[in-house]
């Protein structure tokens, strides 16, 4: 199985698609990014589609609500806290400061780490 994404406006993943490799395979029988583009154009009628891997390939998985960045070639993930910084390597969000070892909550309002309650 092959996944893609459905993109919509401003690169928003609206959904994620399976499909059967014997589907989406060229000429050679590889599995091909643009075959499986054109598969799902001609089945759905929605040309906006980008392959997603599990294995780290665009950086993430895929997910509804995830925003495909053509410049980065990545899927990032939708960001909860405005505070929060993407990291240009991973294309993850991450704290403006670090979270201690134990259970912590993040806090907006105070930008910083909570003690998780018992």
């Amino acid at each position: 199985m092959a996944d893609f994404a459905k993109i919509g406006l401003n690169g928003k993943v609206i959904s994620v698609h399976s499909v059967v490799d014997d589907a989406i395979k060229d000429a050679d029988g590889n599995v091909q990014e643009v075959v499986g583009i054109n598969y799902l154009t001609n089945a759905t009628g929605w040309a906006e589609w980008r392959q997603t891997f599990k294995d780290g390939t665009r950086k993430n998985f895929a997910g509804p609500g995830y925003t495909y960045d053509e410049d980065r070639d990545a899927f990032i993930p939708p960001n909860d806290y405005p505070s929060w910084v993407l990291n240009e390597e991973t294309c993850g969000w991450e704290a403006p400061v670090e979270r201690p070892e134990g259970k912590y909550n993040w806090n907006e309002a105070t930008t910083s780490w909570d003690p998780e309650e018992e």
